[in-house]
């Protein structure tokens, strides 16, 4: 293995805002800027920033054409190619996978990859009837980091199912079904597993809840904790409230050696894989399985020789603990062992789609530290269906970086179609009720055909909406009209 092309991270950086002061607030393209230069100087030779050859941005909620561009101009960058993803959670590990290769073969020496949310902003903004005015940076990148692209059956948009809220919750009642539970014993398990993933926040750094938060407050809903979608109040989703950016510089030994940048701030990505479930969540076979993430563990695993006893910091893709139970199922975890090195998308922060490159910056954080241990960082994009994972160590791979797409190895054997109008009385796989910030307005539900097909049903009835959160309703037997609308089958 040649030193000339061995990719390793070698600059980090984590920026927070949370002034309320709208006027002072920067917006996202500021913070990716403050968030380069951090990393830069992380080095030890913020030099490095000269050497940059492609910036690779995360995709956001702002409507920047080309923000690279415009980092390259600030930076005094010429002739830089200019790179953004698409929507997903999955996206940062697939452009550090990409990125890996590309200084592998020789396209780059210098890599730099950011990305940035204010949705703590908007959230202000929001609330006080201001708006916000951010620059609109016109223009295409030179690449689009493509991975698959979501896509819903006509089913689901026709009866209004969708919405990572919604589908999560949909999947964290099929998971208490399986497992024999009762949704009150559903709900404390639950919280306890995401209460473990605050008490990591606490000790994170950049985390943007670092208080504690007792597994009785999250399951506890309130004024702070209305509900969002049963069984998941706002403490079991996602924060995407927060004014966050991060960045990471990547280069070969070659060039950090040249720059002087110490050894102690290497680390190696050792391999990573990439692969997709089914694009839209009505063909799973089974919502509680996953068996593309499976796979591109397994994989990445593979490549790497190594065993799950070999890693010792592991972060699974935390958007909502159906995620987190179904990825641990799926690699072979234990929900009991740390599972997350930032405290979650709910208490480190959620910013989107630019989540995991704050959780290998905490995961860079973490190896620098010990230098004999090896770390695992996951991203999940869509419904659990674009996935990417990553191996990461201080210490150097006994071979160069590797890196597989896996889908063919992914089964899709289970997949299932949808039928828009059963004839005969459905069984309920999962579901959920969703709520507005005063009451419970929606109630939905996937069911199975006797044929073994998908289809979704939905309820405005009050009555029946109490009855789906305080009894069982998965397993029940339910006829739907030619809209969807559920009547139950004594």
């Amino acid at each position: 293995m040649s030193d000339s092309t061995t990719p390793i991270i070698v600059g980090i950086a984590q920026i927070e805002q949370r002034t309320k002061d709208l006027h002072r607030a920067k917006e996202p393209i500021d913070l990716m800027l403050d968030a380069l230069h951090a990393a830069a100087a992380d080095t030890g030779n913020p030099s490095i920033l000269g050497k940059v050859r492609s910036i690779r941005v995360s995709q956001g909620q702002w409507q920047y054409g080309n923000p690279a561009r415009f980092l390259a101009d600030e930076v005094g960058l010429n002739g830089v190619e200019t790179g953004k993803t698409v929507f997903g959670g999955n996206g940062v590990q697939t452009t550090v996978n990409l990125s890996c290769l590309d200084i592998q073969q020789g396209n780059f020496d210098v890599i730099a990859m950011t990305g940035a949310e204010c949705g703590y902003s908007q959230a202000n903004a929001r609330r006080s009837g201001q708006s916000l005015t951010w620059r609109e940076l016109p223009g295409t990148p030179d690449w689009t980091i493509k991975f698959g692209i979501g896509v819903r059956d006509p089913l689901e948009t026709n009866r209004g199912i969708g919405g990572a809220s919604q589908m999560y919750a949909v999947i964290e009642n099929a998971i208490r079904h399986d497992r024999g539970e009762s949704i009150d014993e559903h709900r404390v398990n639950v919280s306890k597993l995401w209460s473990r993933f605050n008490d990591v926040a606490q000790h994170n750094p950049n985390a943007w809840i670092k208080h504690n938060v007792s597994a009785k407050e999250i399951r506890t809903e309130g004024a702070n904790n209305r509900p969002i979608a049963f069984p998941y109040p706002k403490f079991m989703n996602a924060n995407n409230n927060v004014d966050q950016g991060a960045a990471l510089l990547l280069c070969s030994v070659s060039v950090a050696r040249q720059l002087g940048i110490p050894e102690s701030k290497w680390v190696y990505p050792w391999a990573g894989t990439d692969g997709h479930d089914t694009q839209t969540v009505s063909h799973r076979a089974k919502f509680t399985r996953a068996p593309g993430l499976r796979t591109v563990a397994e994989r990445v695993l593979e490549l790497t020789e190594l065993n799950l006893g070999n890693i010792a910091h592991f972060d699974l893709y935390s958007c909502f603990p159906s995620a987190v139970q179904v990825a641990a199922k799926e690699i072979g975890l234990d929900l009991e062992q740390p599972l997350t090195v930032t405290g979650g998308l709910t208490f480190g922060g959620g910013p989107l789609n630019n989540y995991v490159m704050h959780a290998i910056a905490r995961m860079v954080e973490l190896l620098r530290e010990q230098s004999d241990k090896i770390g695992m960082v996951t991203g999940n994009g869509g419904i659990l269906t674009k996935h990417a994972h990553g191996i990461y160590s201080s210490t150097p791979p006994s071979k160069p970086f590797l890196h597989q797409d896996v889908q063919a190895l992914i089964d899709t054997s289970g997949n299932r179609v949808t039928d828009a109008h059963p004839t005969e009385a459905v069984e309920v796989e999962g579901y959920t009720v969703l709520y507005d910030r005063e009451a419970p307005i929606r109630g939905v539900a996937a069911c199975l055909t006797v044929d073994g097909k998908r289809t979704w049903g939905y309820t405005t009835d009050r009555d029946l909406m109490h009855e789906m959160q305080t009894r069982e309703f998965c397993g029940r037997n339910v006829r739907l009209d030619d809209e969807g609308v559920m009547n139950t089958v004594a």
